[in-house]
């Protein structure tokens, strides 16, 4: 894998993935950027979300759970000194469905924790990753 990540101005930078996609980041203007883009620790949120989300769906599907909606929720909670790193994110799967088995989603958001989300892996040693979730019945 490989990505470049290319200055623009001031603190605004565009990151493009060896697959061709690409992202504006930026910092927000209390730390002299302009707001345009995520910030690269929002990315790790986002990174977290997406991994483990794309796990859960993959597991449920294959338990054939009638799934509508996923959402996952991530909050951090950063180190007060620098480097303010992540020291927790607690995320909250929000799963949209009809006759969802909570056993079957929890068995998939621990495969996704335990096993297969690589961010997750990533951050691991550096951050606790904590984890809830709520079926919503339609």
């Amino acid at each position: 894998m490989d990505a470049t990540v290319k200055w623009v101005e001031g603190f605004q930078f565009v990151g493009q993935s060896g697959s061709g996609h690409a992202i504006v980041m930026d910092a927000g203007k209390d730390s002299g950027g302009t707001d345009t883009g995520v910030s690269p620790m929002e990315l790790l949120m986002l990174g977290i979300g997406g991994c483990s989300g794309m796990d859960v769906i993959s597991v449920l599907k294959k338990k054939k759970q009638e799934v509508i909606d996923l959402k996952v929720n991530v909050k951090g909670k950063l180190a007060p000194e620098y480097p303010k790193r992540y020291t927790e994110m607690n995320l909250e799967f929000v799963v949209t469905g009809r006759g969802i088995d909570e056993g079957a989603v929890k068995r998939a958001i621990d495969l996704s924790m335990d096993k297969y989300c690589s961010v997750k892996a990533t951050i691991e040693g550096s951050a606790k990753v904590n984890y809830t979730f709520k079926i919503v019945e339609i």
